[in-house]
This record gives C-alpha cells, sequence and structure tokens, in this order.
C-alpha cells in the first residue's frame, strides 16, 4: 500500500507463498501497531507456527506482550529472532532476559551473534559450533562458514552446554546418552528440538539482521527443521450446523472432505473481492461448487491465487495447508467456513474487539456521498476492528475504529482508492453506559383505536455486572404471565434497549436483565407490544439503577531517556493516569501506566515535547471503567447539545 511505503510500517497482513529446501512456506506479515491488532489476531488463527520479531535494541515492546499472548491463546509454536543486531545499542543477551521476564516464555539461543553494531558480520550457529559470515557485497546472499574466534570459543562451549541440557532435559534416551558423554547427532538434536517445539516447551531464539540479509538463510533453514507442518496439527474440530451438539472432526488429509476457513476479505481494482482462505482438509478446485456452512449458501471458486505480495499466480488446486486467495465468492465473509456439499462443518470463528473511537464524516459533495456509502461497505467489509452508525441525535455518519491511526489511515484510503472527498471532524471517544445499582421495571403498552387492539405488560429487574462481563439474560416469567410466543418479542425489546443508553445513547453493557412477570390479552396481546412494552420497562428499571458513562482506558507503555522521567509522570497524572510501574532499560526507563484515551489525543505531539524527541509511546485498549462525575456530566450536557 502507498500508506505503508510512506510510513514505513504495515498496516495490513500481507501473504507470500515462497519455497526453500524443497518446502513450501506460507507467510503472512502481521503489522506490529497495536490499531491494527486486528491483522494480527486473524492471522494467528489460521497459521501453524510463528516467527516472532525483536529489535535487539527496544527489546520486548508492549505490542510484543501483546502479540505474544494471542499465539498463546491460539497455541501457535514459535521461534524467535532477534533483528537490527547492526544497529547502535543492540543486546542480544538483554533481549532473552527480556523475553524470559516480560512473557513469561523459556527463551533458548540457538545462535549468537558475531559481532554487534558496526562490527556485525554473521551469527555463530550453537548446534554445529561454526561460525556462519555473510558476504556484504552480495547484500547476505552469499555466506561462508569459518571456525569460531578465540576469544569466543569459551562462552560458545558453556551456551552449547545449555543448549544441548534445554533439548535433552524432556528425552530420557537422549538424556541418559548425553551424561553418559556420547556425542549425539545433530539430527537427533534436530527432531528433539522440534518435538518440544510443537509442545511449546521452549522457544528457540535466532539472531541477525534482516536489512542486510544477515541471518535470514538459517531462520529459515529453522522454519523447516523446528516449525509444525500442516500434517503435525492434530484434527480441527468444528460443530455440525445440522445438529449443533454433534460435532465433527477434520483431519488435515487430501483424502477428508475440503473443509476451509476465510480470514481476510480484501478488494482488488482488478479482480474484485478476494477471499482469502486457510484449507485444513481435502482438495478444491477452480470451479468447485462448494457450501458457506455458517450462512448454508453455495459458494464457487471461480478463480484461486497463489499470493506472492502484490504479485499473484493462478492455481488449479488446492489442499490441506495452502493459503491461497479465492475469487468469485458472493455471500462469505472474514470467519466463514466452506466446506463440501453432504459435510457440513463449522470451524470455530474469530472474535474481534470493539472500537473505541469515532470521528464524524461529511462528503463535500452529492457524488461524493453516492461513491461514500460503496466505499465504507467495502472496508468494513474488509476490517472487521472498523465500524460506522449515523448519530441519532445530529444525524452525522460516524466512523468508529481502534485509534486515532487506525482512522487516519481509513480516511487517507477514502481519499485515495475509492476518490471519495470528505470533511473529517476531530476524533470522540466512544463511551459505554452502564449501571452503579439494582432497579425494578414495569409497563404496559395498550393501544385500543377500535378493531383488535394492543397490550403487552412486562416486569423486569436490571443489576450491574463485573467489568467486561457483557449482558446476560434470564426469564423467570411463567407461561401465564408472558405466553411463550412472546418472550423471544420480550428479549428482542429489551436487547434493542440496549444499543441506546439512559444517558447519552451510547451502547450498555455489563448488566443483567432478569424479566420477573406481566400479563396478556387473549386477543389483543401481539409480538410488536410485548416488545416496545419490555423496552418501556427496561428504560424504566435502568432510571432507578444508577446509570454511568463509562470510557475507555488505554495501557500505555513509555520510553523515555533518566532525565525526562519525572516530567513525564507528572504530565500522566494531569491526564487523570495511574501510573503503575517502571521498568529500567539500560539508561531508559519505561514508565506504564493506564490513562483514559480521552486524555490521549494529540499525547505524541506533547511527549516529543516534553522530551526533546527522545521519548517513545505504544499502547494498547485495556477495557472501559466509571467515569468521574464531573467528566460524565460534560459529556453528556455536550452530547445531548448535538456534536
Amino acid at each position: 500500500m502507498a500508506q505503508e511505503r510512506e510510513r514505513g510500517i504495515t498496516i495490513t497482513a500481507a501473504a507470500i507463498s515462497t519455497t526453500w529446501d524443497e518446502h513450501r512456506i506460507n507467510i503472512i506479515d502481521t503489522p506490529g501497531h497495536v490499531d491494527f491488532t486486528v491483522e494480527v489476531e486473524r492471522s494467528l488463527r489460521v497459521l501453524d507456527g510463528a516467527i516472532a520479531l525483536f529489535s535487539a535494541v527496544e527489546g520486548v515492546e508492549a505490542q510484543s506482550e501483546t502479540v505474544w499472548r494471542q499465539a498463546e491463546k491460539y497455541r501457535v509454536p514459535r521461534i524467535a529472532f532477534v533483528n537490527k543486531m547492526d544497529r547502535v545499542g543492540a543486546d542480544f543477551s538483554a533481549v532473552l532476559e527480556q523475553m524470559e521476564e516480560q512473557l513469561a516464555t523459556r527463551p533458548v539461543a540457538f545462535q549468537l551473534p558475531l559481532g554487534s553494531e558496526d562490527e556485525h558480520r554473521g551469527v555463530i550457529d550453537l548446534l554445529r559450533s561454526k561460525a556462519i559470515v555473510f558476504d556484504e557485497d552480495s547484500l547476505g546472499s552469499e555466506l561462508a562458514e569459518e571456525e569460531i574466534p578465540a576469544e569466543l570459543v569459551a562462552e560458545v562451549e558453556a551456551r552449547r552446554e545449555q543448549l544441548i541440557e534445554a533439548i535433552v532435559e524432556d528425552d530420557d534416551e537422549l538424556a541418559m546418552r548425553y551424561l553418559e558423554g556420547e556425542k549425539l547427532s545433530a539430527d537427533e538434536l534436530r527432531l528433539a528440538v522440534r518435538k518440544a517445539v510443537l509442545d511449546e516447551r521452549f522457544v528457540p531464539v535466532f539472531c541477525g539482521s534482516a536489512f542486510k540479509n544477515k541471518g535470514v538463510q538459517p531462520l529459515l533453514d529453522a522454519v523447516v527443521d523446528y516449525l509444525p507442518a500442516p500434517s503435525d496439527k492434530p484434527a480441527v474440530v468444528g460443530m455440525d450446523p445440522r445438529d449443533e451438539s454433534k460435532t465433527s472432526e477434520r483431519k488435515p488429509s487430501a483424502e477428508e472432505p475440503f473443509t476451509a476457513l476465510v480470514f481476510k476479505i480484501a478488494f482488488d481494482s482488478f479482480v474484485g473481492s478476494l477471499s482469502y482462505l486457510r484449507v485444513y482438509s481435502g482438495t478444491a478446485r477452480v470451479g468447485s461448487v462448494l457450501v458457506n456452512a455458517t450462512r448454508d449458501r453455495k459458494e464457487r471458486f471461480s478463480r484461486l491465487l497463489l499470493m506472492h505480495a502484490n504479485k499473484r499466480e493462478d492455481v488449479k488446486e488446492i489442499g490441506p495447508g495452502d493459503i491461497v486467495a479465492a475469487v468469485g465468492l458472493k455471500f462469505t465473509t472474514t470467519g466463514d467456513t466452506l466446506c463440501t456439499k453432504g459435510s457440513p462443518v463449522v470451524l470455530e470463528s474469530m472474535d474481534f474487539p470493539d472500537p473505541v473511537i469515532d470521528i464524524a464524516i461529511e462528503p463535500r459533495t452529492k457524488a461524493d456521498q453516492d461513491k461514500l456509502g460503496e466505499a465504507l461497505s467495502k472496508l468494513s467489509m474488509e476490517d472487521p476492528t472498523f465500524s460506522t452508525r449515523v448519530d441519532p441525535e445530529s444525524g452525522q455518519l460516524l466512523l468508529s475504529g481502534m485509534g486515532e491511526l487506525h482512522l487516519e489511515i481509513l480516511v487517507d484510503r477514502l481519499k485515495r482508492e475509492y476518490k471519495v472527498e470528505a470533511k473529517v471532524g476531530k476524533p470522540m471517544v466512544s463511551y459505554r453506559e452502564t449501571l452503579s445499582g439494582v432497579g425494578s421495571g414495569e409497563a404496559k403498552f395498550v393501544r385500543q383505536a377500535g378493531g383488535r387492539g394492543q397490550y403487552g405488560h412486562v416486569t423486569l429487574k436490571v443489576s450491574p455486572l463485573e467489568r467486561g462481563e457483557g449482558f446476560e439474560y434470564e426469564d423467570q416469567s411463567r407461561a401465564d404471565q408472558i405466553p411463550r410466543e412472546f418472550q423471544d418479542s420480550v428479549r428482542a425489546g429489551v436487547e434493542e434497549s440496549l444499543e441506546r443508553g439512559q444517558l447519552a445513547d451510547f451502547p450498555m453493557t455489563d448488566l443483567k436483565v432478569v424479566v420477573t412477570g406481566g400479563s396478556f390479552h387473549e386477543v389483543d396481546s401481539s409480538e410488536v407490544a410485548f416488545k416496545v412494552a419490555a423496552a418501556m420497562a427496561f428504560s424504566d428499571a435502568c432510571a432507578k439503577a444508577s446509570p454511568v458513562l463509562m470510557e475507555p482506558h488505554m495501557e500505555l507503555s513509555v520510553t523515555v531517556p533518566e532525565d525526562y522521567v519525572g516530567a513525564v509522570i507528572g504530565d500522566l497524572n494531569a491526564r487523570r493516569g495511574k501510573v503503575g510501574s517502571m521498568i529500567p532499560r539500560g539508561r531508559r526507563q519505561i514508565v506504564e501506566a493506564e490513562v483514559p484515551l480521552s486524555e490521549l489525543f494529540g499525547y505524541v505531539g506533547d511527549l516529543r515535547s516534553l522530551t526533546q524527541g527522545r521519548g517513545d509511546k505504544s499502547m494498547q485498549f485495556c477495557g472501559f471503567e466509571p467515569c468521574p462525575r464531573s467528566i460524565q456530566d460534560e459529556v453528556v450536557q455536550r452530547l445531548r447539545g448535538g456534536y
């Protein structure tokens, strides 16, 4: 993308298929910025293994921890690569220590850097006790093996002992042979490492400088040797859509029925909609008619493309482990399962975080307005963390995203890719509402205007839940109070009311609703009447339960030279932040804090001013917390007056 080239960052996950040592490797490059964490989430969902990248200078950063937790959630085996060994301040050992402390993992060095900073020439392979030197003139494409420099022999021997002990400790036979002094072959050790990585017992760590292609070839060897092939993975388990109480397994075999998960939608100006999918079992060809088991719709592959970043290669057939882009799918979106007709299965879908920041957008002309709707529809299909809504009070169109950079990129894409000119308002916080007390509500909806009338009567109770628990619903009414055919309507009335809260029309969360009773009329009761009565009773109960406004809070990690720590902490306190801890990192300090998002607009510029451009920050959403009363009153008054 043009924005990626201009900013020097990854924004959307890019897929590439390549071969190394007669193995095909499907690689997905994911963004590092927290605003685009959805790209990491959905990629990890479909990958078999991961290479975790760390900077030899910055070490384990805040977003590194987020991605590591995501990989643990999906049980993805990992190897690590410490990059930028040629940069000033590079420290391989410090990164290993940080991985152990901050990621609660067990890093094991498989290489040592051969020199660092300006003197970085290559790496030392600890398993084979060889130095690998990369040729500067060939940009690292040519390498040579050398003996280990004399001054490093003692350190290499000590590190190699640690490495082999880590490898054999869970293999009784290898451990016994090693303790008896027998020399273990490289192939035996590699097999033991592969098993340990698949069992996630430790994380092999490699190093180099990707910019100069130093260390890349040994890293690709490690991918082939240690990370799982599709055949190493257990069968995936899904739900049978015909009977949700049953589960179905799909083994990674070409003989099984075809099963694939769509993890990303992208729009291409030449071929239209591209559906990226990971094949778990079976085979399919161009022209194959399949079933979207999630939506119970037929689909057909008109083209199958093997992706090489921004280039494509047409393929006729796909099988287990393949990651391809399909053309021609009409009803499929992110998280849907495609499978063979007659053997449907629905694989577990993906959960995405809710947007936390809004901006108002207004097309400049009537022509722009016509193009805007189509463009926003495509962007929201591509990105599940982006959504649009119309503010009911002001009538403005609001775009919701994960952060300022996220929305800035989306607006830029509207202008460049879709040629939509629009005026954009300032970012606004996407608040939530909840309850701080318990309340009971009752409502009768009665209409009589000749002929059949309307009658619905509902009583219910509302109470708060713990933060992050969402919404719970319980129906304790009897059939002689609310007949069974109207109970779904009562729930629908409550759930629709959740979308617009009591204070300022923000969505409500973290509350429980218990329907306690009601009454009906033999002739006049209807689904509509009970739906309206439920909404009225819910509003009545919430008004008595002390509704409160909640604002999104961010986990902020600020890295600054020691001289500026006091100024940064004072500034965070002024922003209603809670400083949690300070972690020394050489001559710098990492200040960790929790700060309301509303106080962080424009923080990058302020931080630069405070630290003379030497401060750096990263942040991620950590949850919603109640606003102070003064802030709540100010927000409610402002929003009721319109944006």
